[in-house]
């Protein structure tokens, strides 16, 4: 009887509804299209990195939009966070499994976009 009810429940639940605004995987898709979210995840495709080191690969970026950025991709499990019990707290952020691969496509799509723009003038 057990697994006929959690049966009911899993088909019940059904697919994400993307198109509705109360859709957990809509907020992840926000987090991960916002402004600052596909940098972030791009920055850290290849290297973990501590969160001054991070601002400063990201230009343009203000600590607090940095701030909130990593703590929606942290809370969403696309990123990582470890505290380093120091004076002051070094904090290193990196990508969840999750989060490397749902950077693999905007990494994709990146290196397409810089592959065909025109070439950028030296002067």
């Amino acid at each position: 009887m057990t697994g006929s009810v959690q049966r009911i429940r899993a088909e019940a639940a059904g697919p994400y509804e993307v198109f509705h605004t109360d859709c957990p995987a809509r907020d992840v898709v926000d987090h991960v299209t916002s402004r600052w979210g596909v940098w972030v995840l791009i920055s850290l495709r290849s290297n973990d990195l501590r969160f001054y080191e991070l601002r400063e690969s990201i230009r343009g970026v203000s600590e607090k939009m940095l701030a909130q950025t990593l703590r929606a991709l942290v809370q969403d499990g696309l990123v990582w966070r470890e505290v380093e019990p120091t004076t002051p707290p070094q904090v290193t952020y990196g990508l969840t499994e999750f989060g490397r691969d749902i950077g693999e496509p905007l990494t994709e799509l990146f290196d397409r976009i810089t592959r065909r723009l025109p070439p950028r003038d030296a002067g």
